[in-house]
């Protein structure tokens, strides 16, 4: 086994990478330091976790995915069957946390609510002056909602690929969607309504 070096992942594809990683252990490396940052940021979008959660979690999902990297479903591309295993990662960490709704309260009132700008379309997910409302909106979201937008309007990812991701069928997803940003705009103009915390 050889002493993990950057420049071992130069120029390599995705695949050529797990190819080599299959001969040495150092190559699996390359995945790591291609999605980590991507794989946190999910994972917090998703879940509202912490960062020290977030580690946690991806550093138990990279062990998945070492350990399943032999059957790698090459009917996805390697990373949505990352992201597909990152994502049950999350899911499963919660479910298991007892605690979960306990330390994960949100304050929610009319006035906080109101005092968020419109935002016209959620596709503006990129520009500057929306960022903050974003951040405050996203987690008023429930779950489902929440994690299709990341996975939409962060992730770029079609429909399909979320589909995958998710393992739902792609009209759920296209559903998923609309749903979420009727929720999404309805909450940026200040129209509370409690059935979308549910």
């Amino acid at each position: 086994m050889s002493v993990f070096r950057a420049e071992l992942c130069d120029g390599l594809s995705d695949r050529e990478v797990i190819l080599s990683s299959l001969e040495d252990i150092a190559y699996f490396a390359c995945l790591v330091i291609r999605y980590e940052t991507r794989l946190l940021h999910y994972i917090q979008k998703i879940s509202q976790s912490s960062q020290e959660e977030a580690e946690d979690i991806l550093q138990e999902g990279f062990i998945k995915i070492w350990k399943n990297i032999r059957a790698y479903d090459t009917s996805l591309t390697l990373e949505n069957w990352i992201f597909r295993i990152i994502h049950n990662e999350t899911i499963s960490y919660f479910r298991k946390k007892t605690s979960y709704a306990k330390d994960h309260v949100v304050d929610i009132d009319n006035e906080r609510i109101r005092s968020l700008l419109p935002v016209e379309e959620i596709g503006d997910f990129d520009t500057d002056s929306s960022s903050k409302i974003i951040e405050e909106i996203l987690p008023l979201l429930k779950p489902d909602y929440r994690e299709v937008l990341v996975l939409k309007f962060f992730e770029n990812k079609s429909y399909e690929e979320i589909s995958d991701i998710l393992k739902i069928p792609e009209g759920t997803v296209a559903t998923r969607i609309n749903r979420a940003k009727k929720s999404f705009r309805d909450l940026s103009e200040g129209k509370f309504d409690q059935t979308i915390f549910k």
